[in-house]
């Protein structure tokens, strides 16, 4: 966080004269972008009783109070903006996907291990955002906006002393999008941005029994797992 604000105490420096967005701009950025799940599971409880077996999540998991896990990663993100009326702009996030490992939480039942494996997130976010001073160096704007996940690459499963049971992850889910930024207005028309959002979804999230160990053949809800990322990225921006 310091380097960030020595970026752009420097750049308000050398940038007096910095070219500010318009009506009309388009505004590319590349960005380094930290995803970190802020996981909300319920896998123990979701599974408490499916089969009418008492305790299966403790027969499966160890505890009843078992969760899933997703793990943080940074990915490269690239993004337009479009600005509507001077303070007003519509930005499209166009990231690649982001890939996380997944795993459950605790210790004992009949896991061979924690870990299930990696899913792949693939998050398009829309916002529309107000640029509260876009005549300015130092322009910091708030935006609202919508998040729809896929799913991608789901190769989740759980090693289990009965073998390998299919974990999958819903293919897609809608959620809404919070934003907070900054942009740092430089010369010819180039910039630096920093930029805050918090995107809400959840996935549903499916096991599928193969009839093991006398388990009904077929799949069931085993967790809503809220993902409910924080997405912080920096990088740089060029108008058009």
């Amino acid at each position: 966080m310091k380097n960030t604000l020595y970026a752009f105490a420097l750049a308000g420096a050398l940038a007096p004269l910095a070219a500010t967005a318009g009506a009309g701009d388009i505004v590319v950025r590349l960005r380094a972008t930290h995803v970190s799940p802020d996981v909300g599971s319920s896998l123990g409880h979701t599974t408490n009783g499916s089969y009418g077996i008492p305790n299966l999540a403790q027969l499966v998991y160890g505890s009843n109070d078992a969760q899933l896990k997703v793990d943080s990663n940074l990915i490269p993100e690239l993004d337009l903006s479009y600005y509507l009326t001077n303070h007003l702009a519509a930005e499209l996030i166009v990231a690649l996907g982001s890939g996380h490992a997944v795993s459950v939480s605790g210790t004992g039942g009949v896991l061979n291990r924690r870990e299930l494996g990696d899913v792949n997130l693939l998050p398009p976010t829309l916002t529309f955002q107000w640029h509260f001073t876009p005549d300015k160096t130092i322009d910091p704007y708030l935006g609202v906006g919508v998040t729809m996940v896929h799913t991608l690459d789901n190769t989740l499963a759980a090693d289990t002393a009965v073998g390998s049971l299919p974990i999958h992850v819903e293919r897609s889910a809608w959620g809404p999008a919070f934003q907070f930024g900054v942009d740092m207005n430089l010369t010819n028309r180039w910039l630096l941005n920093f930029d805050v959002k918090k995107a809400l979804f959840s996935h549903d999230v499916t096991l599928d029994t193969q009839g093991a160990a006398g388990l009904p053949a077929g799949t069931t809800k085993i967790d809503s797992l809220d993902i409910d990322p924080w997405i912080i990225s920096f990088g740089i921006g060029k108008k058009f």
